[in-house]
């Protein structure tokens, strides 16, 4: 499979969970247009706590959303919105990115998760319990292995959640979480400088590291010169004045 058509295949993958009512109407306006600026929809939130907010959180097949994605996205959906309207109201857009403690919305978002602590509420109990906490071990089919970090006695330590049966998924913020997410964001801004031509390209050893995910060696430290003016070697030159020759080692 070529990076093309992997890109494409994560750009048209569902999402696990969907909106209901106005907000599943602002998706439906919104993903074709998303879709065809090469991003995909993550959320969408209608809330009317400060007069009324459509917040639509997107991003990029490979996970990243840099601040000039979020303005475009809002310069091209702003005004299909307003032809369509989808909301009988006056509301204010707002574009955002995943954030670190992202929602985990679909497959690949679980896949890219494994490892990190998430938090999940079940839309259908399992086991009796519809709020599990702990680290995502593996994806087993249609279901996610999670290793929980909080059990009572007689409760299974890793528990398999059906991924139909999600109501809500995210990761929980830890120093893991944060140190991973700024690798990948120093990554996805060099790529973009160098895709615009703003960076050079990486040479070609670099180049092959970056693929294979190899570490870069720090440079080898330069040995520092011996010091020339010390209380030793002046002492050795009064004495040359005064007609000893008696060298220093290193002179």
């Amino acid at each position: 499979m070529t990076e093309t058509d992997l890109t494409a295949d994560l750009l048209n993958e569902p999402r696990l969970v969907t909106e209901p009512g106005v907000a599943a109407r602002v998706a439906a306006v919104a993903v074709p247009v998303l879709h065809g600026m090469g991003y995909r929809l993550i959320r969408i939130k209608v809330s009317g706590d400060a007069g009324c907010t459509v917040q639509i959180m997107a991003e990029r097949p490979d996970g990243t959303m840099l601040i000039d994605d979020c303005e475009a996205i809002s310069r091209a959906l702003s005004p299909v919105l307003d032809v369509n309207d989808p909301i009988e109201r006056a509301y204010q857009l707002e574009i955002s990115s995943p954030g670190i403690d992202r929602p985990l919305v679909r497959r690949s978002d679980f896949e890219r998760a494994l490892g990190h602590l998430a938090k999940i509420d079940m839309a259908v109990p399992h086991q009796g319990r519809k709020r599990y906490r702990g680290i995502i071990e593996s994806l087993d089919g249609d279901t996610v292995r999670l290793r929980r970090d909080e059990i009572r006695e007689g409760e299974d330590a890793v528990v398999a959640l059906p991924l139909t049966d999600i109501g809500d998924a995210r990761l929980v913020l830890t120093d893991e979480l944060i140190a991973e997410s700024m690798r990948r964001g120093k990554a996805a801004e060099r790529d973009l400088k160098e895709d615009l031509g703003i960076a050079p390209p990486p040479p070609a050893h670099a180049k092959k590291a970056r693929a294979k995910g190899a570490k870069a060696k720090p440079p080898k430290a330069k040995k520092k010169p011996l010091p020339k003016n010390t209380k030793r070697h002046r002492l050795a030159a009064d004495e040359r004045l005064a007609g000893v020759i008696d060298p220093i080692e290193g002179d």
